[in-house]
Formats: C-alpha cells, structure tokens, sequence
C-alpha cells in the first residue's frame, strides 16, 4: 500500500520546499501533480520558481483539473508523487462550479478525492505527498464564495490528514511532523 504524507503551512511557510526534499528522498521514479493555472505574469514567475528547485529527472504533470480522470495514467509513469497543491486545485474545482450549491459541490470534491486517494493507496508501495494551505486561521471572510471555499478547504484538510499517515505542519521555514502527537480524548461511558 502506498504511504500518504500532508504538508500543511501558511503561505511561504517553507511547506513545498519541504514536501520536495521528502519525496526526492524516496527511491524510485518521481513525478509532481502542478495544479496552478498560469494567468498572470506574478503566477508564471511562481511557477518558474517551483519549476527550478524540481530536479530535471522528475516528470511533470499538469492538472489544474480532472485529477480523478488522470490518475490512473499518471501512478503508472511514477512510483512517488508530489501534488502542490490541494487548495489551487479545489479553487479551480470550485471556481468551475460558481453558483452550484454548496453541498453539491462538497459531496462532488469529496467523491473526487477520495477516489484519487483509493487510487494511490492501491498503487503499490510508493509515496504520495501533498501540499495544502491551513487556510482557517484568519478572520471570516465577507464573500460567500471565500467562505465557501475556506470550508471546502478546511473540509477537505481535516479528510486527508485522517487518511494520512503523516502529517506536517511548516511554520517560518520549520516543519514538524503532527499526526503523531494528536490528541485522543478518553472513551465516555454510555449510560444506560
């Protein structure tokens, strides 16, 4: 079966960096899942960046959409993948859904996910690493559609980390590893 990692950060928490020295650490074939649609002269300079810490030997993909469609192809070229990252790509999921019902578009990411997910898992003994944005600890924003992606985001953090079998958060450059060190409240007794 093959492992799951989350890197979680603010922006420029050093989380990318990170997820790239862990994945090029692992034997085997690597390939990176680039999800940012280039729109702007600042993204493609960020996406230039991204693109020059990579090493040459890694193979490319990119899905700013229809992941759940690609995956299959994409786990037979490579043995570990990066997918930076999961909070561009649900805004272009949720972007393409502008005006749908909100718990459409929930059940619709979550069912998409979580395919890709089973899909990795069944793989074989490679590793999956995704980066995402903590995206919840500001204010509430005053737009519908960032509140509603602020959840989407949140919803769909909380499900990877579950299914994760590590976890790490970056801040200030530092990443520690937290799924290890989560809390587990004590069992209540039911009463009769």
């Amino acid at each position: 079966m093959a492992r799951i990692v989350l890197v979680t950060g603010g922006a420029r928490s050093g989380k990318s960096q990170f997820a790239e020295q862990y994945l090029e650490a692992c034997p085997g074939r690597h390939g990176y899942i680039a999800t940012a649609r280039v729109l702007d002269d600042e993204m493609a300079d960020r996406v230039a960046r991204h693109r020059s810490r990579r090493p040459a030997s890694w193979q490319t993909f990119e899905v700013p959409s229809g992941l759940g469609n690609q995956i299959d192809h994409i786990l037979q070229q490579t043995d570990n993948i990066l997918l930076d990252c999961l909070t561009l790509y649900f805004s272009n999921f949720l972007l393409q859904r502008d005006g749908d019902d909100f718990s459409h578009i929930l059940k619709e990411a979550e069912n998409e996910w979580d395919g890709v997910l089973r899909a990795v898992r069944q793989s074989g003994d490679g590793v999956f690493v995704v980066v995402t944005n903590e995206l919840g600890s500001g204010i509430v924003p005053m737009a519908k559609v960032s509140r509603q992606y602020r959840d989407l985001i949140g919803f769909l953090n909380q499900h990877t980390a579950a299914e994760a079998d590590e976890v790490y958060l970056s801040v200030c450059g530092i990443t520690m590893e937290i799924k290890s060190r989560q809390v587990h409240l004590p069992l209540r007794e039911e009463r009769p």
